[in-house]
């Protein structure tokens, strides 16, 4: 496992409530995504630092078995104005656990890495975990993403 530090950062983007539970989260990510993307709302987002995007999990009702929130969205450097329809959240940072995964996104490359993460023991927080889809993500057939895990 490779731990490291996160620094704090603040992102803009948009959010969907959901759950694990009976596959929802499934149905209710992809549909984020497809809002994400069609609209191209990473243009609308201010103060934006660059392109990459951030897929979120926060606000745990308790672990990954329960609701929690999903953001997708980009670092910026202020939450000082925050468009109508999306969020803005500030996270504090602290000791994470680094996945990398390469592939191909549209054979469920990232869920499956998820399914391995769910079954490790590793003192999770269950404060903010993220995927990052930088340059490396851009090509979808052949795609790293980065999955960072909160722990203690």
């Amino acid at each position: 496992m490779n731990k490291v530090k996160v620094d704090p950062f603040k992102v803009i983007g948009i959010s969907v409530r959901t759950t694990n539970e009976s596959g929802q989260a499934g149905k209710d990510i992809p549909l984020l995504w497809e809002k994400m993307i069609s609209e191209d709302m990473p243009n609308s987002i201010p103060n934006r630092i660059d392109n990459t995007i951030y897929s979120i999990y926060t606000d745990y009702e308790k672990d990954h078995t329960k609701p929690y929130t999903t953001v997708l969205g980009c670092k910026v450097e202020s939450l000082d104005y925050i468009p109508e329809g999306m969020v803005g959240y500030s996270f504090d940072g602290g000791d994470y656990v680094k996945f990398t995964t390469k592939g191909d996104l549209s054979k469920d490359l990232v869920i499956n890495e998820w399914l391995k993460i769910w079954e490790m023991d590793m003192g999770r927080l269950f404060t903010a975990d993220f995927e990052v889809y930088g340059e490396k993500a851009q090509n979808p057939s052949d795609a790293e993403v980065e999955i960072f895990i909160a722990v203690k």
